[in-house]
């Protein structure tokens, strides 16, 4: 009987509750930015992404490289280990063959942990050049969005390509009437170096 007489007040109070963050939210102006799209057409991105691919085609040059002189030093060494195990030469030759088989699996095992040694140095070097890359190209685009919201009077900048943790777009409609994109783009190449363009 109680919560029957205070239901009624508790309806109100939450409409009222409701109402004061409509309200606020309708004064608030909110814009939106597809960033992927302005990233991907932002020159310093284009560039960062050349310099990027010629980093990884010359790692890749240097390991295929380092990989055919380890493939020489395993072919060399199967062929010495054959050659101790012939049985057509004495036990003594065998034996002094086997021995001298010993310093080449050292310098094949060398080889193996230099090659593995290179190969996670170049690509933790690689990780490191992108994640900078990225950080840079997200710092200039987030002072323009912010001067461009500033200037335009916006509380909120959304971006309007994010994606939901069930991979589908946060934003299931907009008006793209507060879209910024177009002149986030314009206002980060205006600086671009012609061959940029």
């Amino acid at each position: 009987m109680l919560m029957k007489k205070f239901f009624p007040l508790a309806v109100l109070i939450g409409a009222v509750a409701l109402g004061g963050v409509v309200s606020t939210q309708a004064q608030t102006r909110i814009a939106t930015v597809n960033l992927v799209e302005v990233f991907d057409n932002y020159w310093k991105t284009k560039q960062a992404k050349v310099a990027l691919m010629d980093s990884r085609t010359e790692t890749k040059k240097e390991i295929e490289t380092m990989q055919d002189a380890h493939r020489k030093l395993i072919q060399n060494y199967q062929k010495l280990q054959s050659e101790a195990n012939d049985q057509a030469v004495s036990d003594t030759e065998r034996a002094k063959r086997r021995k001298a088989l010993e310093p080449k699996m050292k310098e094949l095992q060398d080889s193996e942990n230099t090659l593995k040694q290179f190969v996670n140095s170049r690509e933790s070097e690689l990780k490191v050049k992108t994640d900078r890359m990225m950080e840079d190209v997200i710092k200039d685009i987030r002072s323009v969005v912010a001067t461009k919201a500033k200037s335009a009077g916006y509380a909120l900048v959304l971006d309007s390509s994010a994606r939901s943790a069930t991979t589908t777009e946060i934003f299931l409609y907009t008006s793209s009437e507060n879209d910024l994109t177009k002149q986030v783009t314009e206002d980060l190449n205006l600086a671009a170096p012609t061959d940029a363009k």
